[in-house]
């Protein structure tokens, strides 16, 4: 499964032909979407981009296209979260897919919010697998996590005035709990996986103007690490640079 995890900003109004190209050229077969609250818009990318599945809902930020067949979806809210959490059932052959999208802005403050939030999902998750008696084993978490990894390194030098204003105040640093929860409850991040130097691989997705941050994540199991076969940031087409403010996130898993 080559799947893409890709924030499209502000539901991608304007822009579907832009953002159908960037994800065209990138060949995934499912494409996690945060963002993506304009339902119209949704269906004219997957349209444009050749995908035989979608799914959006208008106000919520989670969605997906999908050229492998779609057993089921839906949206979950758990306690504490802004986005809900959208979830997609495959084939048993491919993993479940969990799409989310953690609140922003870059501070000690919300990143105890991220944290808290993301608690919220994690639990959700754990309680769907004692339900399911373990049935979705393998499973990805993709999106917008809005969160630094631990060891990433932060330059706030090119963020707006007002950013660093917020950095400066929490210590002159972001907090790294959000990823850390993710790592301490067993999951592993498919871009350190392949990657594990941070300064030469840095894997920057934010801004596409100026990426120096990376954002957006895709998570699995730690059983389930050897899955991950390739990632990649993608930087073309021409249109990425207008399509969105992040770079999109390719993900190539082993099924």
């Amino acid at each position: 499964m080559r799947l893409l995890t890709y924030n499209i900003r502000e539901g991608g109004v304007g822009r579907a032909e832009q953002i159908a190209a960037v994800i065209r050229a990138a060949s995934p077969d499912v494409v996690a979407l945060q963002e993506a609250r304009d339902p119209v818009v949704v269906e004219r990318i997957a349209s444009l981009a050749g995908f035989g599945f979608h799914g959006s809902r208008r106000s919520h930020s989670t969605g997906f296209l999908s050229n492998v067949p779609v057993v089921n979806h839906g949206w979950r809210h758990p306690p504490r979260t802004r986005h809900a959490l959208l979830e997609v059932s495959f084939g048993d052959a491919f993993p479940r897919l969990f799409v989310l999208h953690l609140r922003a802005w870059f501070s000690k403050w919300s990143e105890r919010q991220r944290a808290r939030e993301l608690r919220g999902l994690l639990d959700g998750i754990k309680e769907q697998l004692v339900h399911e008696r373990h049935a979705f084993a393998f499973h990805v978490l993709a999106g917008d996590f809005n969160a630094l990894a631990p060891g990433a390194v932060l330059d706030s030098s090119p963020m707006p005035a007002w950013i660093r204003g917020m950095i400066w105040l929490s210590g002159r640093d972001i907090a790294r709990s959000t990823i850390e929860m993710m790592q301490s409850d067993g999951y592993v991040d498919a871009w350190r996986t392949l990657y594990p130097d941070h300064e030469k691989e840095p894997g920057y997705t934010f801004p596409v103007w100026n990426p120096h941050v990376r954002l957006d994540y895709v998570f699995t199991p730690a059983e389930y690490a050897s899955c991950f076969t390739s990632c990649e940031v993608r930087r073309t087409p021409e249109q990425v640079r207008t399509a969105s403010d992040h770079l999109p996130l390719l993900v190539e898993i082993a099924t």
